[in-house]
């Protein structure tokens, strides 16, 4: 098996870590005695929850000992003890909340957290790509919300959990203006840009794709026939339910799970980047920065081809918009203005169009799927195709290119076929799969030409403006 061939376009610079910063000249780079916000004090509760669950996970693994331990110590004794566990779950949740605090300077956001280990996070604003605000169904009820920070060069999230909604609300538009260069005396009274809304799934398109997806179905029917079959064969009803759950856990996720996330999704443009707004029970407001945008990622099920439908995915740098997802569900036409808003350069329609089919000695290689198989370039953007019954079309900017290379397994070698791959700044790979070996070996090196031009020619990546 000969070695991949391989160009880099230009090394990647080192990302700075979010735990070691520049230092902040106003300060030693902790939060002063007296100084920095708490969290809203339901927060307690949210770290008092977990000893009590862990009792509760020891109480259920012990059901057949509950009464050997009702009588040894007496039905008072055992009430007090989980009076006196309550107390203490209570207790370190509010010495918890106590000792965490937040502050914004002029040049960072710190948090300090810790009861026995203390810990401050040192988040650069001109590092943060990304807020978002959630609101889980009971933080709604009680009118808190969840702050989440993505900083680039972190592959964790920092969170503030919970804060008023109100003040989530205005300490997101102070990070972003703050992020944005605003003066930082005028960047707590900037407020939230505003935004224009794009597109909204409607719900019975939504329920539809949902419904033709067939994967909830499927896993439901499989889940039935598996228990079915265990307790046919076991007549034990505890095994039974153990060998259908993960499956009906799978049903639930990818039908009345993902209707309940993606219920209402909407998509907004402002100067901060398309914001996100979706869920039913728990409403997730994210931005989506377009400067760190590294690939987009068209999907179209078989069921769905012949609507026209797609599902419009992205590759986010430093793991912003979790679960990558930018619509669930829409037609071409609307997935190609969003996809222009986010890369103008790119006329959709043209890079699909452009695709070339694996040629067909492929067949020999992968007699079904190299159908599926296709590679097509643009101007702006390096494309794959793969899937047959799972269309999917992969989309990477020229300037977004870290590395392109070359492999060649023995068989495909002897038939004069290679694949193309190129990795971009997302931790991610597009691959063009079994194509003609001089063809692939000439498009490495012209990809690698293209990236060095597109990086030269790409606009700086400030990703919010006024």
């Amino acid at each position: 098996m000969s070695g991949p061939t391989e160009e880099t376009p230009q090394e990647t610079p080192e990302q700075p870590s979010r735990e070691a910063p520049e230092a902040a000249p106003e300060s030693t780079g902790e939060i002063p005695a007296g100084t920095g916000r708490r969290l809203h004090p339901v927060t307690p509760w949210r770290r008092a929850w977990a000893p009590l669950a862990g009792l509760g996970a020891v109480a259920a693994n012990n059901v057949q000992n509950l009464d050997d331990w009702t009588d040894s110590l007496g039905l008072a004794r055992l009430s007090l003890l989980l009076l006196a566990l309550v107390v203490c779950a209570a207790g370190y949740g509010y010495l918890s909340w106590r000792v965490t605090r937040y502050l914004v300077t002029d040049t960072e956001l710190r948090i300090r957290t810790g009861l026995l280990f203390r810990r401050t996070a040192h988040l650069r604003l001109d590092r943060i790509q990304a807020v978002d605000v959630s609101r889980p169904m009971l933080a709604r009820v009680l009118g808190v919300a969840k702050l989440k920070m993505d900083v680039v060069g972190s592959g964790a999230a920092d969170e503030l959990a919970y804060l008023g909604e109100a003040e989530a609300v205005r300490l997101r538009a102070e990070l972003l203006a703050r992020a944005a260069g605003i003066a930082p005396e005028a960047a707590p009274t900037a407020g939230e840009a505003p935004a224009r809304e794009l597109y909204q799934v409607e719900t019975g398109t939504l329920v539809g794709s949902l419904a033709l997806l067939g994967s909830g179905w499927g896993l439901l029917a499989v889940a039935l026939t598996v228990t079915g079959l265990v307790w046919w064969g076991t007549d034990n009803l505890v095994a039974s339910g153990l060998a259908g759950l993960p499956l009906l856990a799978g049903a639930w996720q990818s039908s009345v799970g993902a209707f309940l996330t993606q219920y209402g999704w909407t998509v907004s443009e402002s100067p901060d980047g398309l914001r996100l707004d979706h869920g039913l029970l728990q409403r997730d407001h994210a931005t989506v920065p377009p400067g760190r945008v590294q690939a987009v990622r068209l999907v179209e099920p078989l069921l769905w081809r012949r609507r026209g439908w797609v599902r419009v995915e992205l590759d986010v740098a430093g793991g912003g918009n979790e679960g990558g997802l930018l619509a669930p569900v829409t037609t071409r036409a609307t997935a190609a203005a969003l996809v222009g808003r986010i890369l103008p350069e790119v006329d959709l329609a043209a890079a699909l169009a452009g695709v070339r089919a694996a040629p067909g000695r492929a067949r020999w290689v992968f007699p079904v799927g190299r159908v599926g198989y296709g590679h097509g370039v643009t101007g702006a953007v390096f494309v794959a195709r793969h899937g047959r019954l799972r269309r999917v079309h992969e989309l990477v900017p020229h300037a977004k290119v870290q590395s392109v290379r070359m492999t060649q397994g023995p068989w495909a070698q002897r038939l004069g076929l290679a694949h193309i791959h190129v990795d971009h700044g997302a931790d991610g790979t597009a691959s063009a799969r079994l194509q003609d070996a001089g063809y692939a070996a000439a498009e490495v090196a012209a990809q690698a030409e293209r990236s060095r031009v597109g990086r030269r020619a790409a606009a700086p990546e400030r990703w919010l403006t006024r």
